[in-house]
């Protein structure tokens, strides 16, 4: 049906208005710019995003060092909230409390989350920033290009959004403009019927 539609608004027939003809162009200009546009703003999102996140990795990988940490007890669940990975409150994780060797040198103590349960002199690995203390993973390379295509999916999901936003609203004012000269135009052949108050 809309197939039919778009070749009826090309072809030539005495019933085809300019409206018809503009919403037709409007189309194509859509399908056009999606195609044109959207690909160019995704791989230029994308890009983006791949550097700023390749310089994260860098700079989170400089700054963030695996120690080997040793448990000193389990603590049970509830805690004081003062540590961050150990209020993370993680499936799967034990709260511990547990020693660890500080890049400086100076050794550190503290509730951390650790995959294996607390046997006091276990040694397990941590994460660290500059100044010893429990800090995230590091991103590494695989999520950072993961995160680069979700974004420049989106810029050109975003792109295309934006382009069909424009193509409707085009249509909804050409759409206005023919209610109104329809309006007109059945003014104008009332009068030609009769009286225009007799509904005849």
């Amino acid at each position: 049906m809309r197939a039919t539609t778009l070749v009826w608004r090309w072809r030539r027939n005495p019933l085809r208005r300019r409206s018809d003809v503009l919403e037709a162009w409007a189309g194509v200009a859509a399908v056009v710019l999606v195609l044109m546009t959207g690909p160019v703003v995704g791989w230029a999102a994308g890009s983006a995003a791949h550097t700023a996140l390749r310089e994260t990795v860098r700079e989170q990988h400089r700054h963030r060092h695996l120690v080997s940490a040793t448990a000193v007890r389990a603590v049970p669940g509830g805690g004081d909230g003062t540590d961050r990975e150990a209020g993370a409150g993680r499936e799967g994780y034990h709260r511990v409390l547990a020693r660890w060797p500080g890049p400086d040198g100076r050794e550190h103590t503290g509730l951390v989350a650790a995959r294996q349960s607390a046997v006091p002199g276990k040694r397990f690995p941590l994460w660290t920033d500059d100044q010893g203390h429990v800090a995230p993973r590091p991103m590494d390379e695989a999520t950072a290009a993961v995160h680069a295509v979700l974004a420049g999916l989106g810029a050109a999901a975003g792109t295309a959004g934006l382009v069909e936003g424009a193509r409707r609203l085009i249509v909804w004012h050409l759409a206005r403009r023919r209610y109104a000269q329809w309006d007109r135009a059945w003014e104008r052949a009332g009068h030609t019927w009769g009286r225009a108050d007799a509904g005849s």
